[in-house]
C-alpha cells in the first residue's frame, strides 16, 4: 500500500489493511514521515510500515504534484527501491496525490494495482483556500489533477470508491467498464458501537437540552451557517435547543462571530475537536445527529464518517440534499432530507422530529438496523477482501 502522508492515524488505510490480514494477507505501507520523528520502520496492528523522510521542501511542492514533476521523481525512487525489495503480488494506492509516482515505477514491474480514490480529489480542491489565491489560481490546475486522475482510473486494474454514487461518476466520465469498480464506504467497526466508556459529565451536561450535534470539520462548504440561520425560527419552537459542535477549522471565526452577533451562544457549544474516544459520549447526549455540507460534486459522490457514527447509536440523521446521503436516508428511512442552503426547511425538518415522538422513534430504530445490519466496516469491507481472496486463490 502507498499513502502520501504520515501514518498513523488514518482509519480508512488502518481499516482495510487490518481487514486483509485478518484474512492472511501480509500487507506492508509505505508512507512519508515529513517530520522526521517517527521511526523509519515498525509493525502497527500487524502492518509493516515504511517510512521515508522527505525534507519540507519537497513538502512544499505536493500541492503541485500535478503541475510540477519534482515530487513524484523524488518519492518514485524510493518507491523503486521499495517494491524491489518487498517483491508484492500487488500495489494498492492510498488517493491521487501519490499515484504518479507509483504508474511511474510500475512500468518496470508491472504488477496488478488498486486505485483507492478516498475522495474526488480534484472536486474537493476547487474549495481550497490554497487553490483560490492568486499564486495558487496560477499553479495549481484541478482540471490538470482530474485529467490525471481519469487517467490512472483507466490504467488501474481496480478503483475502489467510497460511494455507488462516486463510481457512478466515474463511470459516466470515463471510458472504463464499470465491473473495474467496487466500493468501500467509510463505515464504522462494530468496535465503535461495542466497546467504548461513556463520559458522564459530557452526558449530564446536555441532558435537559434538545441536542443537535455536529461532528468534524467546520468549514464554511460544511454547511453551519444554515443551521446557525435556522436559530431564530428554531427557537421559538424548542426554547432548550442546543448546537453541539465538536469539531472547527481556520473559518470558525466566521461562525462565532455570526452566533455572538446574533446572541445565540446559549445555543451554541463549540467544544473544538475533541478526543475520538469521547465521540461516542456526545452522541449519546444527542437528539439527532446532523450533516448539512453544500451540494457539489465531492459532496454529492461521497459520505461523512460521522453520518454512520451517529446511526450506530440509532440518532436519527438530518442531512442535505446532497445525492449520496440523500440515497443513503430514503434507503434506510433513517432520518431527514432538507433542501441544501435553505434555512427554513432544515429548521422544519428538525422540529418534526422534536414535536412526534414516534416518528422519531422509527427513524432511530432504523437508523441502529441499519448500521447493525448492513453499515458496518465488517460487512461493508467484503468487496475489498473478495477481491484480494479471489486474486489470491487464482494465483495457487
Amino acid at each position: 500500500m502507498f499513502l502520501d502522508n504520515k501514518f498513523p492515524p488514518d482509519p480508512r488505510v488502518e481499516n482495510e489493511a487490518i481487514s486483509l490480514i485478518q484474512d492472511n494477507h501480509e500487507v506492508h505501507l509505505f508512507c512519508i514521515d515529513y517530520s522526521h520523528e517517527q521511526k523509519s520502520s515498525e509493525t502497527i496492528n500487524g502492518i509493516i510500515i515504511h517510512r521515508v523522510k522527505p525534507s519540507k521542501f519537497i513538502r512544499s511542492l505536493s500541492a503541485l504534484a500535478y503541475t510540477f514533476p519534482i515530487y513524484h521523481l523524488v518519492l518514485s525512487f524510493s518507491i523503486y527501491f521499495f517494491i524491489k525489495r518487498i517483491k508484492p503480488a500487488r500495489l494498492h494506492i492510498h488517493d491521487m496525490q501519490i499515484a504518479r509516482s507509483v504508474f511511474w515505477v510500475n512500468k518496470i514491474f508491472k504488477l496488478p494495482l488498486t486505485l483507492d480514490l478516498h475522495e474526488n480529489r480534484p472536486e474537493i480542491m476547487k474549495h481550497y483556500f490554497h487553490v483560490n489565491t492568486p499564486l495558487g489560481k496560477s499553479l495549481i490546475s484541478p482540471k490538470t489533477w482530474k485529467k490525471f486522475e481519469f487517467r490512472y482510473i483507466v490504467k488501474a486494474s481496480n478503483v475502489i470508491t467510497v460511494t455507488d454514487e462516486a463510481a457512478e461518476y466515474y463511470v459516466n466520465h470515463v471510458p472504463v467498464n464499470p465491473e473495474k469498480f467496487l466500493t468501500v464506504p467509510n463505515t464504522v467497526r462494530k468496535a465503535f458501537y461495542l466497546n467504548y466508556q461513556t463520559d458522564n459529565q459530557i452526558i449530564s451536561k446536555y441532558k435537559d437540552r434538545f441536542t443537535l450535534l455536529y461532528l468534524g470539520d467546520t468549514g464554511l462548504r460544511r454547511g453551519l451557517l444554515t443551521v446557525f440561520e435556522s436559530l431564530e425560527f428554531l427557537i421559538q419552537q424548542i426554547p432548550e435547543i442546543i448546537i453541539v459542535v465538536v469539531g472547527n477549522s481556520k473559518e470558525d471565526h466566521i461562525l462565532t462571530k455570526f452566533v455572538t452577533d446574533n446572541q445565540y451562544q446559549n445555543y451554541v457549544d463549540f467544544t473544538g475537536w475533541q478526543d475520538f474516544h469521547l465521540f461516542q459520549s456526545y452522541i449519546l447526549a444527542a437528539h439527532a445527529g446532523i450533516c448539512p455540507i453544500h451540494k457539489n460534486i465531492h459532496h454529492n459522490t461521497t459520505y461523512a464518517n460521522k453520518l454512520f457514527q451517529y446511526m450506530a447509536f440509532g440518532k436519527p440523521i438530518v442531512v442535505s440534499d446532497c445525492l449520496s446521503q440523500k440515497n443513503l436516508v430514503e434507503k434506510y428511512n433513517c432520518g431527514l432530507v432538507f433542501s441544501d442552503r435553505n434555512s427554513k426547511d432544515f429548521g422544519e425538518k428538525i422540529l418534526s422530529l422534536y414535536k412526534d415522538r414516534n416518528f422519531y422513534n422509527i427513524l432511530s430504530t432504523n437508523a441502529e438496523n441499519a448500521v447493525k445490519n448492513h453499515l458496518n466496516w465488517e460487512i461493508t469491507s467484503a468487496e475489498l477482501k473478495n477481491l484480494y481472496n479471489n486474486e489470491r486463490n487464482s494465483i495457487k
